[in-house]
């Protein structure tokens, strides 16, 4: 495979024709009338153009002589909060520093990250501001062809090639799960994220996973159940444990929204909590704080990690010095819907 250009330039068209080994026209029709070329040869010059990361439109081409004053972010999701509210610190300082952003999203497919992303820079953007530590390979190899500014938010990883404003999630999800511990618990349940093409619920469920095992302790795998992040799952997953004949003591939520579901599902069962069961979440929402009983859960600086992520694009675009990793803090916000476990091994309801 062929080496990103060290001349500080983006991918040409003659760099592709002359990857393919075939003339700028024959490169020049695949694109604009493939039917107008044979087959073998297509393939080949779509190879080239894969391998090399070649953007073929007018606009990121022009980058190099002219800025559009335009920043990306390919978000997992645009229905949740959280991210709503890092994508609204981002687009705010941005807007502070001469800059408009342009939003998508990918719904948690890998491959339709990298297309999007492609999307936006045929549109000319500037930089681009990505989510989690987990891409298709193509991607980096693409940003990197490209020479496109870029940073990882809402995961961190010290040993990684690749620019990042973020937080450990296995730490934050171990932080949570010793504190219930240490009150005492001992019978968990997790509703987590769907862990596949998600990098964050993937470390906050080994992080419950290795503080509970720490303590000499099991996680039975019917007591983890993977949904999707919505209050209508939140309840559903809750109301099969609550059918379970070994009832946990706390129920570890991968975020706010799902915990909000479990919560409302065992007030609708006259469960109490968190006398007969504990639950946590992780992000804290605007909500969680208001909820009766409050939500205990850890505390995301969504809006400083769009800020700063704003700030390290335009000052990679504008040639400054940039720190490669950035760690922010995530903090246990203890409220009411933890507690002591319940003495009994049943609940009566």
């Amino acid at each position: 495979m062929r080496q990103r250009k060290s001349n500080g330039k983006s991918v040409s068209l003659s760099d592709v024709a002359k990857y393919a080994n075939v003339s700028t026209a024959t490169v020049s029709r695949v694109l604009n009338s493939p039917e107008k070329v044979a087959e073998k040869k297509r393939e080949l010059i779509q190879t080239a153009i894969e391998e090399l990361g070649y953007i073929p439109d007018g606009a990121a081409r022009a980058l190099a002589s002219r800025h559009t004053k335009t920043i990306g972010t390919v978000v997992p999701t645009l229905d949740n909060a959280i991210f709503a509210a890092g994508i609204q610190a981002l687009q705010s300082q941005l807007k502070r520093l001469g800059y408009t952003l342009i939003v998508a999203s990918h719904e948690y497919d890998l491959r339709e990250e990298l297309l999007e992303v492609k999307t936006l820079m045929r549109q000319g953007i500037e930089g681009i501001m990505l989510i989690g530590s987990l891409h298709e390979p193509q991607l980096h190899q693409l940003l990197t062809n490209q020479n496109m500014p870029y940073v990882c938010s809402w995961a961190s990883s010290p040993s990684s090639p690749h620019p990042y404003i973020g937080f450990d999630n296995r730490r934050a999800a171990q932080k949570i799960t010793e504190y219930l511990l240490d009150l005492g618990h001992r019978k968990f349940a997790v509703i987590s994220g769907y862990t596949k093409n998600n990098d964050r619920a993937a470390e906050r469920l080994e992080g419950t996973r290795a503080a509970i095992k720490a303590r000499g302790l099991d996680l039975p795998r019917e007591m983890i159940l993977e949904r999707s992040y919505s209050v209508k799952q939140g309840r559903e997953a809750m109301r099969i444990l609550l059918q379970n004949e070994s009832l946990p003591t706390t129920v570890i939520c991968g975020n706010d929204v799902l915990a909000l579901g479990a919560l409302t599902e065992c007030q609708a069962a006259g469960i109490q909590v968190p006398d007969d069961i504990s639950i946590t979440g992780f992000d804290d929402l605007d909500i969680s704080a208001q909820l009766i009983p409050a939500l205990t859960t850890m505390h995301v600086p969504a809006a400083e990690m769009g800020k700063r992520a704003a700030d390290f694009l335009v000052a990679k675009i504008n040639g400054e010095a940039t720190l490669l990793h950035t760690e922010v803090n995530v903090d246990l916000m203890i409220r009411d819907t933890t507690g002591k476990p319940r003495t009994t091994t049943k609940i009566s309801n």
